[in-house]
């Protein structure tokens, strides 16, 4: 578990969802299957179904040998459907950690990372017909630009598009490590890092569409909770973050929140922490990529 991802709060996003041990459960993020395993400990009579898109996490999943686990490749924007497979109408808790896993990150070949030099990939799903090269080399400026700025939060994001475009006229670009090249003279002084994680972060988030993925499961929980039933949400940046809280306070992602004629808001959640909870200093020493996670949970009304 550990080798392939080490999960992030796991003791306070489980035990946020307040397993019962004849409940059902959901994890949308299978990964290295560290919070399944946590999930499956309390279960008895309940069961889980674990989503992932990506072939890799197959092995972790064959792994575990529980009649009350079920593991469902797929994306977890499919929630709904893939529950209806299995003849589930309800569930009594959510659990979605939307973090990529140390694996992903790890793997120079996947292409999420900054420091390794790799194909321009950068695809959750391998299967899928689109990845990061299609996207660098063929979307209009104006486009790439908007991407940067709204995904990466990239200050200079016209600047930005403008050199990706150039650069490529006369050679594709290939691999991380030549997208990194064309980035550096853009780059501001002494925050290089965090410049080239931020292109990366808005690169990625389009590739794989997690935005509206997110939205689409925010939207399908609602219909799927039993009343009373938990839902838990580990974010790792402002966007996400801000989508779920969004949905948790309003009962939209986007808008103000709809009222009833008592004044009281409509929405199927009701948050459970004001604030969100974030990884221990311990946790943080142990696994640095904890440090920006943020745990909201809500129950359904």
């Amino acid at each position: 578990m550990t080798e392939y991802h080490m999960p992030v709060m796991l003791t306070e996003s489980v035990q946020a969802l307040k397993v019962k041990p004849d409940g059902i459960y959901v994890d949308l993020t299978f990964g290295g299957g560290g919070h399944s395993k946590e999930i499956l400990k309390r279960l008895d009579k309940g069961h889980l179904y674990a989503f992932d898109q990506d072939t890799d996490t197959l092995a972790n999943a064959e792994k575990i040998e529980d009649r009350s686990f079920t593991f469902i490749k797929a994306n977890f924007r499919y929630l709904t459907k893939y529950l209806k497979v299995y003849e589930v109408t309800q569930v009594d808790g959510i659990l979605g950690d939307l973090g990529i896993s140390s694996h992903q990150i790890d793997e120079g070949s996947r292409g999420f990372s900054t420091r390794m030099n790799g194909s321009l990939d950068m695809r959750m799903n391998r299967d899928s017909d689109y990845s990061a090269f299609d996207l660098v080399n063929t979307i209009k400026e104006s486009d790439m630009k908007i991407i940067l700025s709204t995904y990466g939060e990239v200050k200079n994001a016209g600047r930005v598009a403008k050199a990706i475009c150039v650069s490529r006229v006369n050679k594709p670009i290939e691999t991380t490590g030549e997208l990194v090249k064309v980035l550096e003279r853009l780059a501001p002084r002494g925050k290089q890092n965090k410049f080239f994680a931020q292109v990366f972060q808005a690169i990625r988030i389009e590739v794989n569409d997690e935005m509206d993925i997110l939205r689409e499961v925010l939207e399908q929980s609602a219909g799927v909770m039993k009343k009373g039933g938990t839902i838990a949400f580990i974010s790792y940046h402002s966007l996400e973050d801000r989508m779920v809280k969004n949905f948790f306070n309003n009962g939209k992602i986007y808008g103000d929140a709809e009222k009833d004629i008592y004044g009281n808001v409509i929405r199927p959640f009701m948050p459970m922490n004001r604030k969100p909870i974030t990884a221990g200093t311990e946790e943080i020493a142990r696994n640095k990529r904890a440090r920006s996670a943020k745990l909201r949970v809500a129950e359904k009304l």
